[in-house]
């Protein structure tokens, strides 16, 4: 526990009461207010005391763990110089463990002098006990897979109704077994802490589905988490005692309280100027690289601690594996830009508590230098958006791609050897929660955001997405078992890829939001699994998937290919790639032959990849080696003539 004198922030409780602490510079002065077990009468209204390195602090007696509580912070109110002081503004505590409501958008918050006790959360004390964090259970190569809480058990039957929609359904058996029957090594749980919708959702009558717009960066969502942290450190234990590991998807890189038009809910009413980056000769005009109104500023001492704590507190109290970091170059970003030895970058990597545990990157942002896949520090993953959409293009059709594919499937040695590296960091997917699903990607060459409100001007234009010769919804039998067959090709291509996977919830089953491909404010069935329309033939096909994957020691390898013995690329006549192969842009077979130990054999053999992405059937060849013979998988079955179904990817070995 971090001694009470040198914490910056949050709770404590004592044999007496509590001791509170808040950070803020520029406040003149801070008041804790103390309120009722209900959260809607104000008892006390308290004076801090400023201490050293600008930490408010107050130790009340008689304070017991469930006791809620906020702040208000005192000073000058000018915000085209970056002060937002108001005291009528009730503040969330920035180290708050538990809420006691949800976050709702009202026009109130984003008014001066407007009281907004009976608007805003109010903290809980907790008192939180350990958990016993293990060794991360993601391996090397490893297979993640992305859900949305609420989205994710919704709609599953097997689910009893008041658990749908919440963490502790994820460990209810029939979802534990799910996940088994993928073979899926780790869930990563898109944002779970406190967030608000964004202000122009209400008046559409939409909500925030994702939880990408946090306000408490500690704080559990009681709408998905109602149990707090007790509900998130049992989930964890029971998914580990399955062989499953939790991955949070955090947000440091911005908060709901928006552009100079949001709202007044914590950071920006303690200490806007030091909490947000703003521009070096405007102190009133917030800095945007996320797109999201205003940017953390990550390089402040203050608001480095208050994540390296976030994440501990996650480590410590629920046991979880690891985080993934949204828009994270914001996380390396100081007024010259970003660097990949930033402070903060290496403050989470070096920290006791948090130096083994799994760290992803979302490598990109809006700001100036904001694509930086490749360029984090030893220690962090990346989301691979470049393998993503060289697959898809791949698959798609367009030209001169077999090259492209080769890179992706190798690990993508042109972004992660940089700097001296030697094996791949990349996190390898085709779909996420951000653009079309599997399914919508073969099925719509254009997006279809309009119920968004936003006339469809939102979400990525270019997906290089295709439709199969009808644009979104059919009935058409030959249409759907084209777009069912491209699907599992594209599993397939993903799941012979080197480095760790990412499977999105329901892309395994064919899930569709029916051409929305920025589904961030469809909080209904659009989005919510629909676990009994689930095609059950694809579900098997990821299972059989999973299972080669681990069978074979090159997919859990990340180091980078040396030399000919590990690799082969062959043309569909069976002899060596050479460089007119290459560049034949119309070129619409590959085969992959990689050296590998099978672990059901229990011996080195070479495992043979084959991809045919024309509309027709293509003959193949593979070498031949003395008194072995090609067998294709999983069955196992000897095969002395190769000729593969338009659009698929086979799996052979030699024994």
């Amino acid at each position: 526990m971090t001694p009470i004198e040198t914490r910056q922030g949050g709770v404590v409780l004592t044999d007496r009461g509590a001791d509170f602490a808040v950070w803020s510079h520029h406040a003149e002065r801070i008041e804790l207010c103390l309120f009722d077990d209900s959260g809607r009468a104000e008892l006390r209204r308290l004076p801090m005391v400023r201490g050293t390195h600008d930490v408010h602090r107050l130790h009340v007696d008689g304070i017991v763990k469930g006791g809620r509580y906020g702040y208000r912070a005192h000073g000058r109110y000018a915000p085209d110089h970056g002060f937002w002081f108001d005291p009528s503004k009730l503040l969330v505590d920035p180290y708050a463990k538990e809420l006691d409501r949800p976050f709702a958008h009202d026009p109130r918050l984003s008014v001066f002098g407007a009281e907004t006790a009976a608007l805003v959360p109010k903290a809980i004390v907790t008192d939180d006990p350990l958990a016993k964090p293990l060794r991360p259970l993601l391996p090397k190569g490893g297979f993640i897979y992305e859900l949305a809480v609420k989205a994710f058990t919704k709609l599953h039957p097997d689910v009893p109704p008041e658990q749908r929609g919440t963490v502790a359904a994820l460990a209810h058996p029939a979802v534990i077994a799910h996940l088994k029957k993928l073979g899926v090594d780790a869930i990563e749980l898109m944002p779970i802490v406190a967030w608000i919708d964004e202000r122009h959702l209400p008046p559409l009558g939409l909500t925030n589905a994702w939880g990408y717009n946090p306000i408490a960066l500690m704080a559990l969502d009681p709408r998905i988490v109602p149990g707090g942290m007790t509900e998130l450190r049992e989930t964890v234990q029971t998914l580990h005692e399955a062989g499953i590991g939790v991955i949070l998807d955090l947000v440091f890189n911005h908060t709901g309280e928006s552009d100079k038009l949001g709202t007044t809910l914590s950071l920006r009413g303690l200490d806007n100027l030091c909490c947000y980056r703003h521009l070096p000769d405007n102190p009133g005009v917030l800095v945007n690289d996320t797109g999201c109104g205003n940017t953390l500023s990550c390089d402040h001492p203050y608001v480095r601690r208050l994540i390296v704590d976030s994440l501990r507190h996650f480590v410590i109290h629920a046991g979880v594996d690891g985080f993934r970091f949204d828009l994270a170059p914001i996380l390396g970003r100081t007024a010259h830009g970003f660097h990949h030895t930033s402070r903060t970058l290496h403050a989470i990597l070096s920290d006791e508590v948090l130096e083994d545990r799994v760290m992803i990157a979302e490598p990109w942002d809006i700001g100036p230098g904001g694509y930086q896949l490749g360029n984090f520090p030893d220690g962090f993953l990346e989301w691979n958006d470049r393998a993503r959409d060289d697959i898809r293009r791949y698959w798609r059709g367009d030209g001169h791609m077999a090259g492209a594919l080769a890179t992706a499937l190798a690990g993508s040695s042109d972004s992660f050897s940089r700097n001296g590296g030697a094996e791949t960091r990349g996190v390898n997917f085709i779909a996420a929660h951000d653009g079309f699903t599997l399914f919508d990607l073969v099925s719509h060459s254009h997006k279809r955001n309009g119920r968004n409100g936003e006339h469809n001007r939102d979400g990525h234009d270019e997906n290089f997405s295709w439709n199969n010769g009808m644009e979104g919804e059919t009935a058409n039998p030959a249409v759907l078992a084209d777009r069912r067959r491209d699907v599992s090709a594209l599993l397939s291509t993903l799941f012979a890829t080197r480095g760790a996977i990412m499977l999105t919830a329901g892309d395994e089953f064919g899930r569709t939001q029916h051409g929305n491909n920025n589904a961030y404010c469809q909080d209904n069935e659009l989005t919510w699994l629909d676990w009994p329309a689930a095609d059950q033939d694809m579900i098997d096909h990821v299972s059989q998937l999973s299972t080669l994957r681990k069978r074979f020691s090159v997919f859990a390898e990340t180091h980078f290919f040396a030399d000919h013995d590990a690799v082969e690329w062959l043309s569909p006549g069976g002899a060596p790639m050479i460089v007119t192969d290459w560049e034949n842009g119309e070129a619409q077979g590959l085969t992959m032959v990689l050296r590998t130990i099978d672990y059901e054999l229990k011996t080195e053999l070479r495992l043979a990849v084959l991809f045919n992405r024309s509309h027709s059937t293509l003959d193949f060849d593979l070498p031949r080696s003395d008194k072995r013979i090609w067998h294709h998988l999983p069955a196992n079955k000897p095969v002395e003539q190769i000729r593969l179904g338009a659009r698929s990817v086979t799996f052979y070995i030699e024994h």
